[in-house]
């Protein structure tokens, strides 16, 4: 470790032992890179993304309520209807009107878990595919959800309601005799796809699986917005980063913790993820024209700013990337500098090509290194 990053740790850790923290110093020191010894990344995201507070002293009372808020959400929403949907129907005596699936009544609680379970399935597909560069999100986590896993609780758990409503398709076949034979495809073949990853035996969970319920819990509690396709490669990296703490006390809360950070972070942009916005003033075209890029957001920009450029780089890219986003006082204004950083310094190459080699350009970015990116943004930054 060079003696300028032991420096830099010493400046943190000067800053965060504040009894009050000064967000000015915090986001200066931010802005140029966090470093992830001593849990330091993780600490400085919560309090840049408003989870902690600038107070220290009110940090352990803050951090018990919104984790036993967490799991509160967990009973209500996970585990209550699960016990609920385990005790419907068990007797044919049992079932009313109000309980029957084919209920037309919006508002009856067999409607709601099959809307649940829409949302539930391509959440489930989506996470399944989470950074697949990296192996982090298929292994089990070192602090599984017990409230979840709890044998005394007799419940449908996610991971049920997944395996149970995903139709197996079966191949069918007529052998010469007239026989006809039924088997699933995938009895004795390999896993359906190797981009997608597979269920951990009973008794262990994947990171992939706390993921899904972030965000089945964030549908539930946004039903205005609910789940969106991409809000995974948003939740991802905030979860990586908190469940790879390398304190303990703090990685074992990683699931509650990445929740209140991501449910913050959405709230500065939902707005892009709601179709019906996008020509407003809060949507995502219009901060693009506003800019003067005059750039059509079906091509690359709109996963570019949608997303947080989660999907043009690596994971360890993306996490840098993100100290100086949440260190910026104007997030997304800084986001479309550094969108533009990225077209000025492939500016030369967008010249000499045509429609079909700029767009592989810019949907295929061809320059790693983002500290290079990040410097021709702040330039553009400190010019304006």
């Amino acid at each position: 470790m060079s003696s300028l990053h032991k420096s830099r740790i010493a400046d943190f850790q000067d800053v965060l032992k504040e009894p009050t923290i000064v967000l000015e110093k915090l986001r200066e020191l931010s802005f140029s890179g966090i470093p992830c010894e001593g849990g330091l990344r993780c600490l400085c995201w919560k309090i840049l993304l408003n989870y902690l507070p600038l107070e220290r002293a009110s940090w352990t009372s803050i951090l018990a309520k919104q984790r036993e808020l967490y799991s509160q959400f967990l009973r209500e929403m996970i585990i209550q209807p699960g016990i609920a949907k385990a005790n419907m129907g068990v007797s044919r005596e049992d079932v009313t009107f109000e309980d029957h699936p084919l209920n037309p009544n919006p508002d009856s609680r067999w409607n709601t878990y099959f809307k649940d379970n829409e949302v539930l399935l391509q959440i489930d597909k989506d996470v399944r595919r989470l950074c697949p560069d990296i192996s982090f999100f298929q292994r089990a986590t070192e602090y599984p959800c017990l409230l979840i896993l709890d044998p005394q609780n007799e419940f449908e758990t996610l991971r049920k309601r997944v395996e149970q409503t995903t139709l197996k398709s079966q191949t069918v076949a007529r052998n010469r005799s007239g026989v006809t034979n039924m088997s699933s495809p995938h009895k004795n073949s390999a896993p359906s796809s190797l981009n997608e990853y597979e269920v951990l035996p009973n008794g262990c969970e994947a990171h992939w699986e706390v993921v899904e319920r972030i965000l089945f819990i964030y549908a539930k509690l946004n039903p205005g917005i609910a789940y969106v396709q991409g809000m995974n490669e948003i939740v991802g990296p905030l979860y990586y980063t908190f469940a790879t703490d390398p304190n303990s006390e703090w990685k074992e809360h990683a699931e509650a913790d990445t929740f209140f950070c991501f449910t913050n972070l959405m709230a500065e942009i939902r707005d892009n993820f709601i179709k019906s916005l996008d020509d407003s003033q809060c949507g995502i075209t219009y901060k693009m024209e506003k800019q003067e890029q005059n750039i059509k957001p079906q091509f690359f920009a709109f996963r570019w700013l949608t997303l947080l450029l989660s999907q043009e780089f690596l994971l360890p890219d993306v996490i840098r990337i993100w100290d100086s986003l949440f260190a910026d006082d104007n997030r997304f204004d800084f986001l479309l500098l550094v969108c533009c950083a990225m077209l000025i310094l492939i500016r030369e190459q967008l010249l000499e090509g045509d429609f079909t080699v700029n767009m592989r350009l810019l949907q295929d970015y061809p320059i790693t290194d983002v500290c290079q990116i990040l410097q021709k943004a702040k330039e553009l930054q400190d010019s304006k």
